[in-house]
C-alpha cells in the first residue's frame, strides 16, 4: 500500500530533527519535510497555503479562525515556546524604569498580531496594569524596511496603529529614541551593537519568568502545527499521524538531554538547566496535546480577545482537529 505524502516546513529545531532526519517516520505518511526559518515559513504558508502542513504563529493561526472558510486546522503540537520577559526593549532616551511608564508610550512592534507581542501585551496588563490600549503602536520591520502585517486586520478603534516609514526600521528607530519601546520575538541588532542606547525592560529576566510560572503555570505557547483544511478533510487520520510522530521526535530530545557521556548540544551546564527544568516545570516540561495545555492556550485567547484580535472569544477546543482530543485506551 503506498504511503500518502505530505510537505511539511517547520525549523531545525532538536524535537523535529528525528522527523527531518527520518528517524521517526509518521504513519501512513511519507514526509517531505522543508526547514525553515519561521518568518518564511509562516508568510509562505499563510499568504500562498504552499505546504500541506506547516508550523504556524499560534497568533496569525487564532486570526485566520475568524474568517470566512478557515483556511487551516491545527494538531496540540507546540514546537515553540518561551517565557517573553525578555523580549521588551526600550530606547535609553525613552525615560522608561518600570512596566507602568509604558502608558502613553510608542511601542514598536513588527506586526500586531505576532504571538509573542500578545503574550506580552497581556502579561503587562495582568501583571503591571498596562492597558494595550493606552499606548500607540508603531509597526513594521525590525531589520529591514518594509514589513507588513501578513493578515488583515480590522481592529477595534481604541487600538491605535501606525506604519513606520518605508525605508525605516523598528530596531534602529529604538536607539535613535524614534520609539519609546519594542515588543519583540527577535533581539533587535541595536541590543548588540549599541548597548548604551536599547537595554531589556526587565535585565534580570530569569527570576521574573521563573515565578510567573510558580505562580500562574504558564510557560507561553508561541507557535503550533497547522494542517491545510482541505489536505485535513481529505484524510483525517492524519491529524492524529503527525501528531503521534512529533511526540516520538521529543520523547527522544528528552532522553537525549539527559545523556552525560557526551553532550548533546554546547551548553556546558546542560545536565544542570535540565535538572532545574524539571524541578520547576516537571519531567514533560514542554508539554503536547491538548489537556496538558488547556490553561494556557485558553488565556492566550483572553488575551486575543481583549486586544482585538478575535472578533469572538475563542474556546481552546475551537483549534484543533477533534481526532486529537483523546487516544484509545488498552
Amino acid at each position: 500500500m503506498s504511503r500518502l505524502s505530505i510537505s511539511l516546513a517547520c525549523w531545525n529545531y532538536d524535537r523535529t530533527q528525528a522527523l527531518a532526519d527520518g528517524t521517526i517516520r509518521p504513519d501512513g505518511i511519507d514526509l517531505n519535510m522543508q526547514t525553515l526559518d519561521v518568518e518564511e515559513t509562516f508568510f509562505r504558508m499563510l499568504r500562498h497555503r504552499e505546504f500541506d502542513a506547516a508550523e504556524m504563529s499560534l497568533s496569525s493561526y487564532c486570526v485566520s479562525l475568524g474568517r470566512p472558510d478557515p483556511a487551516f486546522v491545527a494538531i496540540p503540537v507546540f514546537p515553540s515556546r518561551l517565557f517573553r520577559h525578555s523580549c521588551i526593549f526600550v530606547s535609553a532616551k525613552s525615560g522608561i524604569e518600570r512596566p507602568e511608564d509604558l502608558v502613553g508610550k510608542r511601542i514598536g512592534v513588527p506586526e500586531y498580531q505576532m504571538t509573542a507581542p500578545v503574550w506580552i501585551r497581556g502579561i503587562l496588563a495582568d501583571e503591571y496594569g498596562v492597558d494595550p490600549a493606552n499606548v500607540t503602536y508603531h509597526t513594521g520591520g525590525e531589520e529591514q524596511p518594509g514589513r507588513d502585517e501578513k493578515l488583515k486586520l480590522d481592529l477595534p478603534e481604541r487600538f491605535h496603529l501606525r506604519p513606520i516609514g518605508p525605508g525605516q526600521t523598528l530596531s534602529r528607530m529604538l536607539a535613535d529614541g524614534e520609539i519609546d519601546a519594542l515588543h519583540t520575538a527577535r533581539t533587535p541588532s541595536t541590543f548588540y551593537s549599541e548597548p548604551d542606547k536599547v537595554r531589556r525592560l526587565f535585565p534580570d529576566f530569569v527570576p521574573l519568568e521563573r515565578d510567573y510560572y510558580r505562580r500562574t503555570g504558564i510557560f507561553p505557547i508561541m507557535h503550533v502545527i497547522a494542517i491545510r483544511r482541505d489536505v485535513y478533510e481529505k484524510n483525517r487520520w492524519i491529524a492524529r499521524s503527525l501528531q503521534t510522530a512529533f511526540e516520538a521526535a521529543q520523547a527522544k530530545v528528552y532522553e537525549d538531554l539527559l545523556v552525560t557521556a557526551s553532550l548533546k548540544t554546547m551548553l556546558p551546564w546542560q545536565i544542570a538547566a535540565v535538572e532545574e527544568a524539571v524541578a520547576l516545570l516537571g519531567r514533560d516540561w514542554w508539554p503536547y496535546g491538548f489537556q496538558a495545555n488547556r490553561a494556557v492556550i485558553d488565556t492566550f485567547l483572553r488575551y486575543h480577545h481583549e486586544q482585538g484580535l478575535s472578533p469572538r472569544r475563542l474556546q481552546p477546543e475551537d483549534l484543533f482537529a477533534e481526532e486529537c482530543f483523546e487516544a484509545f485506551r488498552i
